[in-house]
């Protein structure tokens, strides 16, 4: 039927529903075992973009929307400025990063936080590139043992193209970062002497060499990364504010207008336009909040003003 029917959506999507699910053998046919299946294969003929996921215990067939907006607490208003919609098997990191240089360019962003799925080593170097910090609120993966020490305990710094040009560790010691002899890594030597005298020898990641009696410690980019990532997450813990935790109320904002937060539409491009139209009616209503706020606090400042006078003149 191909030479006849190629150019044929129907006949299109019922070629891809057989190569998705099914084997040509030889003697016949066989069906692909659920492991075979990946999370791209068609989830409904009538929705040709919608892929499966897996998070946690829940399973969702559909797509994915990223939301971001303004969360500095001297704003007196904080707006959505962007908002992504894409099958829901993409990375959140691969969303971060691939809406960075244009969030750049419209709000001149400099600091992001954003919550543990939202990291990888690509978009550290998108990240670098377009100079914003990023603040996790944890990190993805399992977290790095309390009973040793962790790179992310050294204080590394590093040039602007991020690659590690000093590092110092716990107790203060300073050393130079060299590239490892084969270029794919990093090393740093410290003292014998004062290693030996450390408290945290036995803690320490660096290791004493056989014929360089130095403390040898050996890193790659990504663990540098990583580290630096965690020292951000694990300051900003410290400092007891989540300001990535208010995104979490927009969502319900973008979402209650639908009937069970599901979108009447199928398709990317409906998905989208529905979402984006919802964000936009969030800011909004935002607007309108504040401006309202604003009007009443004028309307009511000259009272406060007459009374605090009154209090003056007559001592009450």
């Amino acid at each position: 039927m191909k030479p006849a029917y190629a150019s044929e959506p129907a006949y299109q999507v019922v070629e891809r529903i057989f190569a998705e699910n099914f084997h040509l053998l030889e003697g016949g046919l066989r069906v692909k075992e659920n492991t075979e299946l990946t999370s791209g294969c068609l989830q409904s003929v009538d929705d040709l973009e919608a892929t499966y996921r897996t998070k946690g215990k829940n399973h969702y067939k559909g797509y994915a929307a990223n939301i971001t907006e303004t969360c500095d607490p001297e704003n007196d208003l904080q707006l959505i400025t962007k908002m992504q919609v894409a099958p829901n098997n993409v990375d959140d990191a691969q969303l971060m990063e691939e809406t960075l240089p244009n969030l750049k360019e419209r709000t001149e962003l400099d600091v992001l936080y954003t919550d543990g799925g939202y990291g990888s080593p690509s978009a550290d170097h998108t990240l670098r590139d377009n100079q914003i910090e990023q603040i996790q609120t944890a990190i993805r993966g399992r977290a790095p043992s309390t009973e040793k020490l962790n790179l992310s305990d050294f204080k590394i710094k590093q040039a602007d193209n991020g690659k590690p040009t000093q590092i110092t560790c716990p107790r203060g010691q300073s050393v130079m970062v060299h590239s490892s002899s084969q270029k794919k890594a990093y090393v740093a030597h410290f003292g014998n002497e004062v290693c030996q005298a450390c408290p945290l020898v036995q803690k320490c990641p660096a290791q004493r060499g056989k014929r360089d009696l130095r403390f040898h410690l050996r890193f790659n980019q990504k663990q540098v990364n990583m580290s630096q990532r965690r020292q951000r997450s694990q300051i900003h813990l410290e400092e007891g504010r989540n300001l990535r935790a208010a995104v979490e109320a927009t969502v319900r904002q973008v979402k209650h207008p639908f009937p069970a937060s599901k979108l009447p539409v199928r398709g990317r491009f409906r998905v989208s336009c529905m979402l984006i139209g919802s964000a936009i009616m969030t800011n909004v209503r935002r607007i309108q909040h504040y401006l309202e706020t604003k009007k009443k606090l004028e309307m009511e400042q000259p009272l406060v003003s007459f009374f605090a006078s009154l209090k003056t003149d007559f001592g009450v």
